[in-house]
């Protein structure tokens, strides 16, 4: 490895860390600013003010905001995410399933939405301007029309009240086989795979029709080989890098996006039990969510770039 690429990839993650930091403080002063008082939420209307009082002093919500970002910050770097107020349980304890489960639903959307969108994008960049380019482009710009929300209550429309071949709720039924499985998981995965295949085969489209304009690429067309030959040998390689920041950029959708899927489908992942946490004002565990989305986008954003670095023969 050169000393430019290794300063390059240092770079990157010096960056990623930075932005890691100004994130953690963002997220924290940003639950500070939610309306109502914690103490006053968990105890009731009817408690009196000395019962909330002595509750904000057990929680140590009369420190300095400056002070409890602080110990928080460091008990995030030594793995300690705290203890929710609403639960007084752990919340790593409390994040682990639901954590499972949200790996689960975006490692079958994944499976799913990016051979296809790789197909797609890469088909209508070999044949532009065909109809099989045009209906593709057509498809893509109607999907990214319509907001995941609407495609997820068409989906319980169409497919769990009209054809009733669904259930409207993910996890509504008990998953004891591998067709209920299907069942369980098809409409969330139908929903995410729309808002996400759309813009990954824009963005692979367009960066693989850049690779072919490129003189080398020419040449080898020139030279006889043949269309497919040209974008799977010449030009597919040298648009690794392009592809992997739209599949990155797309997938980041998964960590943190899915909580309008999460909700309308009563998928119990970490963006519902974020939703939940923030009706109870349960600081702790927003402010743990938040981190684990934005860690898990940073990380794929991150790993997009270093690839694209990797991939390029200039800096190898």
């Amino acid at each position: 490895m050169s000393l430019y690429l290794l300063v390059q990839v240092s770079k990157r993650l010096a960056i990623a860390l930075l932005t890691l930091v100004i994130v953690s403080f963002a997220v924290f002063f940003a639950t500070e600013l939610l309306p109502g008082d914690v103490a006053q939420i968990l105890l009731g209307q009817a408690a009196t003010p000395e019962a909330v009082a002595g509750l904000r002093e057990a929680m140590g919500l009369n420190e300095p905001a400056f002070h409890r970002f602080l110990f928080w910050l460091i008990g995030l770097t030594h793995g300690d995410l705290g203890i929710s107020y609403a639960n007084n349980m752990p919340i790593a304890e409390l994040i682990h399933g639901r954590l499972t489960n949200s790996l689960k639903l975006a490692g079958v959307t994944t499976l799913v939405s990016v051979p296809v969108s790789l197909f797609l994008g890469i088909g209508a960049a070999m044949w532009r301007n065909s109809p099989f380019d045009r209906m593709v482009s057509v498809l893509t710009i109607s999907v990214i029309s319509v907001p995941e929300f609407m495609v997820a209550t068409l989906s319980v429309l169409i497919f769990a009240v009209w054809l009733d071949w669904l259930p409207a709720l993910s996890f509504g039924a008990d998953v004891g086989s591998f067709s209920d499985m299907l069942r369980a998981y098809a409409m969330p995965v139908i929903t995410l795979s729309c808002v996400v295949s759309a813009q990954m085969i824009r963005m692979t489209r367009a960066a693989v029709i850049e690779t072919i304009n490129t003189p080398y690429v020419e040449m080898a067309l020139l030279k006889g080989a043949s269309r497919t030959r040209m974008v799977l040998v010449h030009a597919l390689p040298n648009a690794l890098g392009p592809i992997a920041n739209a599949v990155a950029l797309s997938l980041s959708y998964l960590v943190g996006g899915v909580i309008i899927v999460e909700t309308i489908f009563n998928y119990p992942g970490v963006a519902k039990l974020m939703v939940d946490a923030v009706s109870t004002r349960d600081l702790p565990l927003i402010q743990s969510c938040a981190m684990l989305f934005c860690v898990s986008y940073l990380s794929l954003i991150t790993l997009a770039d270093l690839i694209a670095i990797l991939s390029n023969p200039r800096l190898r």
